[in-house]
């Protein structure tokens, strides 16, 4: 009897929990966002070891937690895991404006219309943990618009005015070209 009811446990914990499920690391996400904050208020203490001027202009204004983003940033990066693709785009083609916009976070409708659109989202993949990620985000080596480092460091006009931020970070041992997926969304709500 003991050994039936074990094997039932057993069988329901690999149906539940399979060996290529996507995981979803909240405590690095935390961790990543925490760093992104840490960086925007003391940039010279990490312009060496992230490769950028210490004079870069730099928001320092802090980032919100918010959780509407978070979700959206969660589903992208485990779908990115899930499907095994990594782009702003999802393979039906919808970028991260149209995903923000249907969670019900508010934008202006001129960043709706084309609903391939991506104004507010950073995307890594790797084997990295957070903190990795954020660096090649910011290091943003080969990218020669630095795209990735201005909007998560709020460089510019635009990005210095984007307050809100949700972060999902993804893992998946098997399956997929990577193992750790992220999508970092950085945005306001419509003016």
């Amino acid at each position: 009897m003991v050994t039936l009811f074990l094997s039932i446990i057993i069988t329901a914990f690999q149906i539940n929990f399979p060996v290529n499920a996507v995981v979803l690391d909240k405590q690095a996400a935390k961790n990543a966002f925490n760093l992104i904050n840490t960086i925007r208020h003391d940039p010279k203490k990490y312009a060496k070891e992230f490769r950028f001027s210490s004079n870069l202009k730099i928001s320092r204004t802090a980032l919100r937690w918010n959780d509407t983003l978070v979700k959206v940033a969660e589903i992208k990066a485990s779908e990115m895991a899930t499907k095994d693709y990594f782009s702003h785009r999802n393979p039906e083609g919808y970028g991260i404006n149209y995903f923000i916009k249907k969670a019900g976070y508010l934008l202006e409708a001129e960043w709706t219309k084309n609903n391939s659109d991506n104004f507010f989202e950073s995307i890594a993949a790797s084997s990295d943990d957070g903190y990795g990620l954020v660096k090649t985000m910011i290091i943003d080596a080969g990218n020669p618009d630095f795209g990735h480092r201005k909007h998560l460091l709020g460089i510019g006009k635009w990005n210095a005015s984007l307050l809100d931020i949700g972060i999902g970070l993804a893992r998946r041992d098997s399956g997929s070209k990577y193992k750790t997926y992220v999508s970092i969304v950085i945005a306001k709500h419509h003016w």
